[in-house]
């Protein structure tokens, strides 16, 4: 037992060990991680949550229900580069057979380009036939990181979708 120097009858406060002040130092940096933690998600917060979320996750698992059984049976396929660069040119192909093997020749053909992160970078542009069944996009991804690519295909009134996630590497 440690005896204080000024009265040799009380022992040393607890509060001078430097495992009490590790102690505290240690709790109060995981509060103030946390703190800013909290702060950071509230002021970058990028507003991607829609209001209707419940009905309108409703109305997709409805509409992908009764998509599937009244599909086409068309086989669709992407052809995307392993290996994609922010600011570089970038080719996409995408190739559409029915359920014979037999190119398919849509309405129309869009490519979507989704930024999780950020609902401002979001593109589309119609894909270009390169032939019966075969279609082009010629695009550039303008920031690196995670992005959502979907194709649709529209014929008449039916709609089809395929979806991709891909990482943008640095130029």
């Amino acid at each position: 037992m440690s005896l204080n120097a000024a009265d040799p009858r009380k022992p040393a406060s607890a509060w001078r060990s430097p495992w009490v002040m590790g102690w505290i130092a240690l709790v109060v940096a995981v509060l103030g991680v946390n703190v800013t933690m909290v702060y950071l998600a509230i002021a970058t917060n990028p507003g991607l949550v829609v209001e209707d979320y419940y009905e309108r996750g409703r109305e997709y698992e409805r509409s992908l229900v009764s998509k599937m059984a009244s599909g086409p049976g068309w086989e669709m396929r992407a052809d995307i580069p392993p290996l994609i660069k922010a600011g570089e040119r970038t080719r996409i192909r995408f190739f559409l057979v029915d359920r014979a093997g037999m190119p398919v020749a849509p309405d129309a053909v869009e490519l979507y380009a989704y930024r999780p992160s950020d609902a401002s970078r979001d593109f589309n542009l119609p894909m270009t036939e390169e032939g019966r069944g075969r279609y082009l996009a010629e695009l550039s991804f303008p920031l690196l990181g995670v992005w959502d690519v979907l194709i649709a295909v529209k014929s008449g009134e039916a709609e089809q979708n395929l979806g991709q996630r891909i990482q943008v590497q640095r130029p």
